[in-house]
């Protein structure tokens, strides 16, 4: 297990949550909760990797354009009602604890939601949180290949009597090191504290 998910309160019952989950209806093709998270856990697989997606400006961005720099990276949509917040609002808490120290780690916001999702609402959106967070979109192969690079769990789902529809997702943030490689992941609800812990060595800060 990667130094960024040790230690983590909740992370068994997060476990059994997600593998319970995986006998959930999934897309044809896709790969369940239960192996995802499989995979991530026991770090059995390679976890991110080359990105090529569309800022909340238009411009095209690439995994490329952040090297020299920590990329603490996190999918989820704009229409989510509590987990997103609350994890971007942690990431955004901890970069302010880390001070001037804090401009070497660029925030990653990515849709799971490409066709809501598009860079006019996300302008709208990652200012909430942080002016250095940065949200991606693309298309929905383009979203599908990040994911997949990230070992994400998602599917969209109906809600009834509400408008529009909602993604089911995995929640991690992912620590990735100045050269883009994976260093470990948070859980969802992970304490800005515990975040700004974990961080504050990679950026050679005491």
């Amino acid at each position: 297990m990667s130094a960024a998910a040790a230690a983590r309160p909740g992370l068994l019952a997060l476990v059994l949550a997600l593998a319970a989950s995986s006998t959930l209806a999934h897309a044809p093709g896709r790969r369940s909760a239960a192996e995802l998270m499989d995979a991530i856990m026991w770090n059995r697989e390679t976890i991110g990797g080359p990105f090529a997606l569309t800022d909340q400006q238009g411009r095209r961005r690439t995994d490329a354009d952040f090297r020299g720099r920590l990329m603490l990276v996190y999918f989820g949509f704009t229409a989510c009602a509590d987990v997103c917040p609350g994890d971007l609002q942690q990431i955004a808490t901890a970069l302010q604890q880390l001070g001037p120290a804090g401009e070497d780690v660029q925030p990653i916001f990515i849709t799971l939601d490409p066709a809501h999702d598009t860079p006019a609402r996300l302008a709208q959106y990652v200012p909430h949180f942080h002016p250095r967070l940065l949200g991606l979109t693309g298309t929905a192969r383009q979203i599908d290949q990040v994911a997949s690079a990230y070992r994400v769990y998602y599917r969209t789902v109906a809600r009834p009597r509400r408008a529009g529809d909602a993604v089911d997702h995995s929640a991690f943030i992912y620590l990735m090191d100045r050269e883009g490689k994976y260093l470990g992941f948070f859980p969802p609800g992970t304490p800005a504290a515990r975040l700004r812990q974990v961080i504050q060595p990679y950026l050679g800060t005491p």
